[in-house]
């Protein structure tokens, strides 16, 4: 992160050319431009979402659960646990762990 600032205030400064930066710091075109575009580093960005092959068909449900249960008291709402078992009498193959981190 102090790298990244610091060339960020050469270029802006014009204390040091691209192409001397570039080969003083080690770095590649690229994350030289993504230097100059970004403030702070932009971190890992997946370019397509990641498919739910077992999941998917069922989000529409889950998001209609989710959807209904407001309207109802905070205790009679749908647990992670209650949502599997309703998706589950539905079709679904999957496992918990993918209904609980929707």
């Amino acid at each position: 992160m102090d790298q990244w600032a610091r060339i960020r205030l050469e270029l802006r400064d014009g204390q040091a050319s691209k192409r001397e930066l570039m080969r003083r710091e080690g770095i590649h075109w690229d994350t030289l431009q993504k230097i100059q575009d970004y403030s702070e580093p932009p971190g890992y960005r997946l370019s397509v979402p990641r498919a739910k092959p077992k999941l998917g068909p069922y989000l529409e449900l889950i998001a209609r659960i989710i959807k209904e249960d407001k309207k109802v008291p905070k205790k009679q709402r749908h647990t992670a646990t209650r949502i599997y078992h309703r998706i589950k009498e539905a079709g679904y193959q999957g496992k918990y762990t993918q209904v609980k981190e929707v």
